[in-house]
């Protein structure tokens, strides 16, 4: 299975600009059969001047994000797994949506553990499910849930071939602590590692970038060292 990590720039409330860039790195490139984007990358995860508030960008599940998700997969013939603010019932939701190409919901899952400035964001009921595509199981984590997924999800993960993980990465300015915690995971149980993580922008922030792929051994195969871009890589 071929998949592609797309890293692209930190902007804010510019959901069209973010479609085109994302379309445009998917006509620059070889096909894939999955398209995994940053967390809440279409609208931006923080403003320029530090606003972590979201619930401007909320809509339903079947809402234009999803429009324009499956209007991707269908395009590419892909599973596209991108970010949707998404307003329900219950409450307002960091999520994402894995949508194929003839239109339907495979993956739905709301983050189960929002980071402290998203105090917008209700949390989820609890670990992503697993999923078949193409013939290979996937599951799904967001961002700050790394660090609960052996107490959530272990069950999931040593089910699972590939752990898909969006990601708006803070960290400080000693480096990045993204790798060893994934890597961690991977060599634990067992399960590959796809890392979409957002690329510098507006605004910049320690911790962007380097998008990257484990194999399930826990070895990393590759790393985007371009702030932005697309990641390419083949499921083993």
């Amino acid at each position: 299975m071929r998949l592609t990590a797309l890293q692209l720039p930190a902007r804010f409330a510019e959901q069209e600009e973010q479609f085109a860039f994302a379309e445009a790195l998917l006509e620059s490139g070889p096909r894939t059969d999955l398209v995994l984007f940053p967390e809440a990358s279409l609208t931006g995860y923080v403003s320029p001047a530090g606003d972590f508030e979201l619930t401007r960008f909320a809509e339903p599940l079947e809402g234009p994000t999803r429009g324009s998700l499956a209007h991707l997969a269908a395009r590419f013939d892909c599973l596209v797994v991108g970010p949707l603010i998404e307003r329900a019932d219950e409450g307002l939701f960091n999520s994402v949506l894995g949508v194929t190409p003839d239109g339907t919901t495979l993956l739905h899952y709301r983050k189960h553990h929002p980071w402290f400035p998203e105090k917008w964001a209700t949390p989820g009921p609890g670990a992503s499910e697993v999923v078949t595509w193409r013939a290979r199981k996937l599951t799904c984590a967001i961002c700050f849930d790394v660090h609960f997924l052996e107490a959530d999800a272990a069950p999931a993960l040593d089910e699972a071939e590939l752990l898909l993980f969006p990601s708006a990465w803070v960290d400080d300015d000693e480096g990045d602590s993204r790798p060893p915690l994934l890597q961690a995971l991977s060599e634990k149980h067992s399960v590959a590692v796809l890392n979409a993580n957002w690329g510098p922008g507006k605004p910049k922030i320690p911790g962007q970038g380097g998008s990257l792929f484990f194999d399930a051994k826990g070895a990393l195969q590759t790393r985007l060292k371009t702030k932005t871009g697309r990641l390419d890589v083949t499921l083993p």
